[in-house]
């Protein structure tokens, strides 16, 4: 069987129904909603002097995450959309494969770091500024982009390197399960080996912040401060919440049988686990943040000065 090296033709969007106009205006509408707060979220940091602490600068780091995140999947997916088209390139799915998995793994070891950090904040806030100092976590982040950069590189090469016997993709953007589902049987067992082993990293990193957070709720039900317990709770519970969602849309959608549902159902499931987290996180971390909207309050203020 032929090994398919011009191109892949992925999901025709007039397939998942007649109201593709609609889609396109959906997926647009998500994307600029999705950077738009997560620039937000990078602005307040970079602009903020009193924000300049490691839990923002980790939270910049996620916002940059994100807004890759949904640039490598939406614009294309856009273009495709109002162009009514389903082509692209050899090269540039694999570009589309290395960076989403650059990003999409990426996020597991930076909200690994994000719980460390709150862990030593307040179970040991008397070490803190010498644990956590600027030059540890420009480490940190260093090696959480490194080593997500190499673990993309190492997939995505075992990924194009198996033979295609089809260049039909059942989905609107590059992705490793529907890619090895149209490999050539038996050819690709050297990646399902990579994905278990990335699988049982993830796994471990899972049980770092669950043993890290039963540490955390300890400590903080031992605070005698009411103000003091509840203080700590915000600061920790939209990690909390931003590692749950990731967790549950990650399981939800590598966990379920590919296309056993209807395409419009299917296109539905595709966006609540590849574009619904990286949307919610700026909401989640800024909703009742104080810190953020006093920041952006200030940024604001010139140029409502300027425009009167």
């Amino acid at each position: 069987m032929d090994n398919y090296t011009s191109g892949f033709l992925l999901l025709e969007f007039s397939r998942i129904g007649n109201i593709w106009i609609m889609y396109a205006a959906l997926l647009l509408l998500l994307y600029l909603l999705t950077v738009t707060g997560n620039f937000l979220i990078i602005i307040a940091v970079v602009f903020g002097h009193h924000l300049h602490t490691p839990m923002y600068f980790f939270l910049m780091n996620l916002a940059m995450q994100d807004i890759g995140w949904v640039s490598v999947i939406l614009p294309k997916a856009v273009f495709n959309c109002l162009m009514n088209v389903r082509y692209i390139s050899y090269s540039g799915c694999v570009a589309q494969v290395l960076f989403l998995l650059f990003f999409v793994v990426s996020d597991i070891p930076l909200l690994t770091v994000m719980a460390y950090d709150r862990y030593v904040a307040i179970c040991n806030p008397l070490q803190y500024q010498l644990v956590m100092n600027r030059k540890a976590c420009a480490k940190m982040v260093g090696c959480v982009w490194l080593a997500s950069f190499l673990n993309a590189l190492l997939h995505t090469t075992e990924t194009f390197t198996t033979p295609f016997c089809s260049n039909a993709v059942n989905q609107f953007y590059c992705e490793i399960p529907h890619l090895l589902k149209i490999a050539c049987s038996g050819l690709y067992k050297t990646e399902i080996g990579l994905q278990l082993f990335s699988a049982i990293i993830a796994f471990g990193c899972f049980v770092f912040i669950v043993v890290t957070y039963v540490e955390i709720f300890s400590t903080v039900l031992r605070i005698p401060s009411v103000q003091g317990r509840k203080k700590a709770f915000s600061t920790c519970l939209p990690h909390l919440i931003v590692f749950s969602i990731f967790l549950f849309t990650a399981c939800f959608a590598y966990l379920r049988p590919l296309s056993n549902t209807p395409p419009n159902l299917d296109f539905i499931i595709t966006i609540m686990y590849s574009i619904v987290p990286p949307l919610l996180n700026p909401l989640i971390y800024s909703m009742k943040n104080k810190d953020i909207k006093v920041a952006l309050s200030k940024i604001q203020r010139p140029f409502l000065f300027e425009n009167l």
